[in-house]
């Protein structure tokens, strides 16, 4: 990178792909709770408080019912939880890697490696797909992940 270049620069190709990365992860972080409404909405359950089953303009026929855990939303609420517990990370451990200024190569395999393991993640997790195969994806995203803490840990070290 040239040296009148910022690290955290559009002019740094390591910085583009975690910008791009970081937006594409907050954009599904922040979309996610709204599949949840969406599919609470349709099916009319899965609600959480006491207060979502009084009657109202968007609940006009309320039953207690409601309030009974649904599996079809519930499916939704654990992506969500599973992004808040892997997405935060990628975005810390993300920015710092780019700023050791790591070899341009690395930091797209490891960046984009995450954005894709976790995409499919959230199509094995929507499709009902085997343990398994969900478990595989998240360990690709969460390696991707470590690996970016690691060479940061060591970058840090050796200055």
């Amino acid at each position: 990178m040239a040296a009148e270049a910022g690290i955290l620069s559009l002019e740094n190709p390591a910085f583009v792909a975690y910008a791009l990365a970081a937006s594409i992860m907050l954009l599904k972080l922040m979309l996610q709770p709204w599949m949840t409404v969406v599919r609470m909405m349709t099916v009319r359950a899965g609600f959480r408080s006491p207060e979502d089953v009084k009657k109202s303009p968007v609940n006009p026929n309320p039953d207690p019912g409601q309030l009974e855990p649904n599996e079809y939303v519930e499916r939704s609420r654990r992506l969500n939880l599973n992004d808040l517990e892997s997405i935060p990370a990628f975005l810390v451990a993300g920015l710092l890697f780019v700023l050791t200024d790591p070899p341009l190569l690395l930091a797209q395999i490891l960046i984009w490696t995450y954005v894709a393991s976790r995409a499919a993640h959230f199509i094995a997790y929507v499709t009902a797909q085997l343990h398994d195969v969900r478990a595989t994806l998240w360990t690709i995203s969460s390696v991707s992940v470590l690996v970016m803490v690691v060479h940061t840990f060591i970058r840090v070290l050796s200055v």
